[in-house]
Order: structure tokens, then sequence, then C-alpha cells
């Protein structure tokens, strides 16, 4: 198996750190497993993702961030679910019980994981698994992720490093896993702080999956990943992410363009460059940032999010609790013709850019017909243009409006719509023959 046949199209799923953060619970979990399965199952929407602190039955936000933490760990040093918040995986039984549970559904289940070692692994000196040597012999105490302190830096110059990595992909390959977000990968730019891309710890885990022989989907966090590291990227992880943590503000939506735009090359089937979750939806309810709500994103912000994220072909990880979804989330996650778009385009790239406008075209992998999303970055409402000629199209094309379902009509030359403030328009050319 290669990384490649693990995901070969953009993942679909859900996220619990934009509606739950740090507190998240079986219960909530099987809740959104239970409406995705429900309600979305038949559109690709498949996996089902546990985020950070799933092992911490004391994690809060105000918490979280402070050294010290206790973290539920097994005799081998290896972070183990809270059964107060997981209460299935009671009696070592891990993610198992769970994991069984969301592929009786026909999804997939997926879970978060920080960079290196518990600290009280270290503290304790436990045995690594199938090692000579103990959790302390390999852990780096001065090489901590600057967000979350709990974790020590693994040397993977140790043998006792790669066995480490080697014994979490055994344990998470024996809960069934599916998915893992590894976080404190990437590299991160945020507020002025900066950490490095840790090359040996990502190759170390990802050679661990392989040993598995269980096709888990491998995603790197947080970002900015760097153009410089796609080869890199790509020969180790399924997706990675392209920016730092993204919420619900217009501000972070419109940077988003550029790193999407410089992106677009190095996509590739199994690998996809990561635009991070979609805040839409109920969120905020024990999260991370603000207080319970529906997005801050107003509808035609929505559209755009949307739209960019499928025209990028971003992987799609809703963050909102999806049984207290409104009618516009759903109807944006529901859209068969937009999601084929994600799922199935080719060549997607950036055709114009301004402080207006923003236009986007790729291929239909099926047929000759052409995908294009325009976007008004103005605060009015705004036409928006593309010219035929600017990908080399001539004759006439028949335009279908790909939201709403409805045809335009035929086109030639060039084709206009106007487009509400940060909103998006996304549509099928179809080439009408001589």
């Amino acid at each position: 198996m290669s990384l490649r046949d693990f995901a070969a199209t953009p993942p679909m799923g859900w996220n619990s750190w934009d509606c739950f953060g740090v507190s998240v619970t079986e219960e909530d979990v099987r809740q959104n497993a239970e409406f995705m399965a429900k309600h979305l199952k038949q559109l690709g929407w498949q996996y089902v993702v546990v985020d950070l602190c799933w092992f911490a039955p004391d994690a809060r936000t105000d918490t979280y961030k402070t050294f010290g933490l206790d973290q539920r760990i097994d005799d081998y040093g290896r972070l183990i679910p809270d059964p107060k918040k997981f209460p299935s995986s009671a009696g070592g039984a891990g993610f198992k019980p769970l994991a069984d549970y969301v592929h009786r559904l026909g999804l997939k289940f997926g879970i978060h994981i920080m960079r290196g070692l518990p600290w009280q692994a270290a503290d304790r000196k436990s045995p690594i698994k199938n090692s000579t040597e103990t959790a302390a012999d390999v852990a780096v105490p001065t090489d901590v992720c600057l967000w979350y302190p709990n974790m020590y830096g693994i040397n993977m110059t140790r043998p006792g490093g790669q066995a480490y990595y080697d014994s979490l992909a055994e344990l998470y390959a024996s809960w069934d896993v599916d998915f893992i977000k590894a976080d404190d990968m990437n590299s991160w730019d945020g507020e002025g702080n900066k950490e490095p891309y840790h090359t040996d710890e990502i190759e170390g885990l990802a050679a661990a999956i392989a040993k598995t022989q269980r096709p888990i989907a491998l995603s790197l966090s947080p970002g900015a990943a760097r153009i410089c590291n796609a080869n890199h990227l790509r020969r180790h992880a399924n997706m990675w992410r392209i920016s730092f943590d993204f919420w619900d503000d217009w501000s972070a939506l419109e940077k988003q363009f550029d790193r999407c735009a410089a992106w677009a090359p190095y996509v590739t089937a199994g690998h996809w460059p990561d635009a991070d979750m979609l805040p839409l939806g109920r969120v905020g309810i024990r999260g991370e940032v603000g207080e319970p709500r529906f997005t801050n994103f107003t509808e035609a912000e929505q559209f755009t999010l949307m739209t960019l994220w499928c025209i990028f072909r971003s992987p799609l990880m809703f963050g909102g609790h999806l049984p207290e979804s409104d009618p516009l989330s759903l109807r944006l996650i529901s859209n068969p013709e937009v999601i084929a778009v994600n799922q199935q385009s080719l060549n997607n790239h950036q055709v114009a850019r301004d402080d207006a406008h923003v236009v986007w075209i790729a291929d239909d992998a099926a047929t000759s017909d052409k995908y294009l999303a325009l976007f008004n970055l103005t605060e009015t409402d705004l036409d928006v243009e593309f010219e035929f000629s600017a990908e080399n199209l001539s004759g006439n094309h028949r335009v279908r409006d790909l939201w709403s379902g409805t045809d335009l009509g035929e086109h030639s030359d060039r084709f206009s719509m106007e487009i509400p403030s940060h909103g998006a328009g996304l549509y099928r050319l179809i080439r009408v023959p001589l």
C-alpha cells in the first residue's frame, strides 16, 4: 500500500475542535457520527475525528496550555483515552469500542495526537515497547510545543525514538484507527512565534504507520507549511496545513486566497494541501475561540469559504456540531455538484487576482467541461467577469450555476455575473458543439 491509496481524493469528515475544543466526549462524537451516517455519508462524508485532549480528564481552555497537565498513559508511556470522557475505553479497551461503533455506521474513525511523548512517560522512565531504552532516554525536554508544553520531543537518532513511534502506530492500528491528525509537526508562524519543521519525527511517524499495514491517513498540522517542504510532505503525509488555525473571520478567509493559489500546483492524488477546517454551523459550544454561536461568517462568506475549499481541492472537515446545523450549513455541505468539484476536478488554479476579485478554473476529470469560480472581495456587490481567452477557450459554452442548480444559457468569449459582497459563484462551463 502507498500513501496515495489512503486518501485518493480529499478527505471529507467532521472534527471536534471547533465546537468542543479540549472537552470533547464520547457522547459528542457519537452524536455527530450518527448524524453524518444518516444525512451525509451518501455524499462522501466519512471521517469522524476526535481532536485534542481525549487523554486529559481535567483539560479546559484555560488550563491545557500549562505544563503539568494530567494525561492518561499506559505502561509503555503512550496516551490513552480518559474513561471519564470516553466510558467505552475503560479497562484498557482504548478507542477500539468507539471505532467499532463508527465503523458499524459505515464511517471511518480518526484521532488527534501531539508530537512526541508525554512528560509523565519521561518522568516515570516508562519502558518503550520492543526497546531496551526508556522514554527518559529518548525524550528532549527542551523541545516542547509552544502552545502545548505537556509533550517532549523525541530524539530520533536513538533507536528507542523509532521504537516509540512504532509502538504508537501499533496501538492505534489495534484500535482500528483510520486517520491520524499529528499536531506540532508542521511549521507554525502565529503571533510572531515560529516552530521548526520536524523532519525526523514526521518521517518516524510515517514509517511507523507504514509498518502496521493498515490504511491510516496521515494529516500534519498546524501551519503554515512552507513550499520548500512540498516534496517531503508529499512523500510522508496525505494532507498538511497551509495556515495557522482558521476561524470564522473574513480577514482570515481573505488571506487563504493567496495561500491556496501558491499551493495549487502541488496538489496531487493522495496528497492534499489543507486550508483547515470549515467553521460552519454551530461552533464554540465548548470550543477554543469565542462563545457558543452559529458561525460569524455572513451567508455570502460561507459560500465563498466552501467554494474556495472545493475549487482548490482542500480536505473538507466540518467544524460545527452537526445535529444543531442550520439549513444553510446543510445546504453548503450536501450539494453533490459542488462536492464533485472538490472530489473529481483536475488542473485547479487561479486565473486572476486583484484587490476586488478572484477567478479560479479547473477541469472536470470525466468530461471536457470546465469548472469556474468567481469571488468578490469588496464591500459592495460587483460584476466579476471571466474572459474565455484567458484559458484559451473558444466557441459557445453553456453555463450551469452549481449552487442553485440552474442553467444560465450559452455564452461566448466571456461570462460575467454579479457577485454579492464577500461572495462567490461556482459554475460548470459546457462546450456547445459546432
